[in-house]
């Protein structure tokens, strides 16, 4: 059995378009897909309890990624947790009555900063602080609160 030249080139070419899919997918996976730096803007929303929140965690609006987080912080004076946006520029029509909401994707899914906008006639700018937040839900802490909760109604 023989192995020509060209056969060789082609499991060659094959091997190495699938090592380049793999990569790609694993940025995709990562959220390290931006190669390049988009022009953003920054805002920061206090959270009672950011949950499992990460760094490069997506920012939506409608279903839509808009941004990322960039920075996870503990402010010592109010005892909330500081999460840092980046915000595409092209999304600068952010009401400043915006609402920050940290969503689970899924059932066991990463967790997400869901912004649903306001009514205001005026925009969020670089560096603005959304007033309005909803923490994460802990299932630990809503699967104690029912248990407790039933544990009360049996006596």
């Amino acid at each position: 059995m023989q192995h020509t030249s060209t056969q060789d080139t082609l499991v060659g070419l094959f091997v190495a378009a699938g090592i380049a899919g793999l990569f790609f997918l694993s940025l995709q996976v990562s959220n390290l897909s931006s190669f390049y730096d988009k022009e953003t803007y920054t805002i920061t929303a206090h959270f009672e309890n950011s949950g499992g929140l990460k760094v490069k965690s997506p920012v939506s609006a409608a279903g839509v990624k808009i941004g990322q987080v960039s920075a996870i912080n503990f402010d010592p004076k109010t005892y909330q947790s500081v999460v840092t946006m980046k915000i595409e520029a092209d999304y600068n029509t952010l009401p400043d009555d915006t609402t920050a909401s940290i969503f689970t994707a899924g059932l066991l899914g990463e967790q997400y900063v869901n912004l649903e906008p306001g009514g205001s006639e005026t925009f969020l700018q670089d560096n603005s602080t959304l007033d309005i937040t909803q923490s994460a839900i802990i299932l630990e802490k809503a699967i104690g609160q029912f248990l407790f909760k039933a544990a009360e109604e049996k006596k």
